[in-house]
C-alpha cells in the first residue's frame, strides 16, 4: 500500500478551511497513488488555543460532520485517511484522531500523554485502550504526537499487530530529536512502519518546525521533510516486512526477534502507579 504523510499549515479556529485544504490535499494524493493519507495532529482545528472555553466550540462528535463529509471524499475517490481534530463526549474534550474510508469512520483514537502546551493543557487525557484497525490488509496503530516519546505506545500497538503505527503532530521548537531520532527508533524496536505528520507555520507565537518522516520496519528513513515549509511524503508499505519480527542477518549467527526476545517478567516497574503530580492535573 502507497502511503502519504502531510505535511501542512493549519490556521486556528478556521474548520471549513482547514477542512478544504484536506480535502484538496487528498486528491492530490489519490491521484498520485496513496491509498492511506496522514494529516497531522489538530488538523481540523488548530492547537494553540487559550482555554478549553476557547477550544470547546470547534469540537465534535466522532463520528460528526468533518468525519462525514471526509468518509463522502473517500467515497468518492476511494482510500483512507487519518486526521486530528478536537472530540467532544458530553463535557468532555478530546484531542483525537478519526480514520476514515468510503465506508465511513473505521476508528478513532484519544491521546493518552498530554505535555503543557496549546490546547493539550486543557484536554482530557484519553481514556482507550490502544487498538489497531485494518484496512484492505494494512493493519495501522494510531499515536498523536507526545505519545511517540513514550517506548510503551509503540510497543502495545506492535503488539496488538500494528504493521503501520501513524503519529499525527505538531513538533514545537524543542521536540527535533523526536523527529531526527525517535521516529527511526519506534520504527526499529516494534519492527513496523513509522509515519509522523508534523504541522508547519506559526501560531500565537508558536512555530511548528515540520520534520514530517516515514521510516521502514528497520527503522530506515522512506521520507524526510527536513524544513518548515509545506510538502507531502510518500511510501510503500510492505507488510510481509512488518509482519517478519525473525531478522535473520546470518543463520544461526545474527538473529534478532524484538518481539519474541521480550522478557516482560522483568518489567514490572513499567506499571506500577507512580506518585508524580503533574501541576495543573
Amino acid at each position: 500500500m502507497r502511503i502519504a504523510a502531510v505535511q501542512m499549515d493549519v490556521t486556528l479556529a478556521d474548520i471549513a478551511g482547514n477542512l478544504s485544504r484536506m480535502i484538496t490535499k487528498t486528491r492530490e494524493t489519490r491521484a498520485a497513488g496513496a491509498e492511506l493519507t496522514i494529516f497531522p495532529e489538530c488538523a481540523l482545528t488548530g492547537y494553540c488555543f487559550d482555554s478549553i472555553d476557547e477550544a470547546r466550540p470547534y469540537a465534535e462528535s466522532i463520528p460528526g460532520p468533518s468525519v462525514d463529509k471526509m468518509a463522502a471524499l473517500c467515497a468518492e475517490l476511494g482510500g483512507f485517511v487519518v486526521f486530528g481534530l478536537l472530540e467532544k463526549e458530553g463535557a468532555r474534550v478530546f484531542n483525537a484522531l478519526a480514520l476514515v474510508g468510503p465506508q465511513g469512520l473505521i476508528g478513532s483514537y484519544r491521546k493518552i500523554h498530554l505535555p503543557r502546551l496549546g490546547v493539550d493543557m486543557y484536554t482530557d487525557f484519553g481514556d482507550r485502550p490502544f487498538a489497531v484497525h485494518e484496512i484492505n490488509g494494512l493493519r495501522i496503530g494510531m499515536n498523536i504526537c507526545y505519545d511517540g516519546g513514550f517506548p510503551e505506545s509503540g510497543r502495545c500497538l506492535a503488539l496488538l499487530g500494528a504493521d503501520l503505527i501513524v503519529l499525527p503532530t505538531n513538533w514545537p521548537p524543542g521536540a527535533e530529536a523526536a523527529a531526527d531520532y525517535a521516529i527511526n527508533t519506534r520504527a526499529m524496536e516494534n519492527t513496523v512502519y513509522y509515519a509522523a505528520a508534523d504541522r508547519v507555520g506559526v501560531e500565537r507565537g508558536v512555530p511548528f518546525i515540520g520534520k514530517s518522516k516515514i521510516c521502514d520496519p528497520l527503522g530506515k528513513t522512506l521520507g524526510y521533510a527536513d524544513h518548515t515549509h509545506e510538502e507531502i511524503l510518500y511510501a510503500d508499505v510492505d507488510v510481509s516486512r512488518s509482519r517478519n519480527k525473525h531478522l535473520i542477518r546470518k543463520a544461526g549467527v545474527n538473529e534478532v526477534n524484538r518481539i519474541a526476545d521480550r522478557h516482560p517478567e522483568m518489567y514490572s516497574k513499567l506499571v506500577e502507579p507512580h506518585s508524580l503530580q503533574r501541576p495543573g492535573r
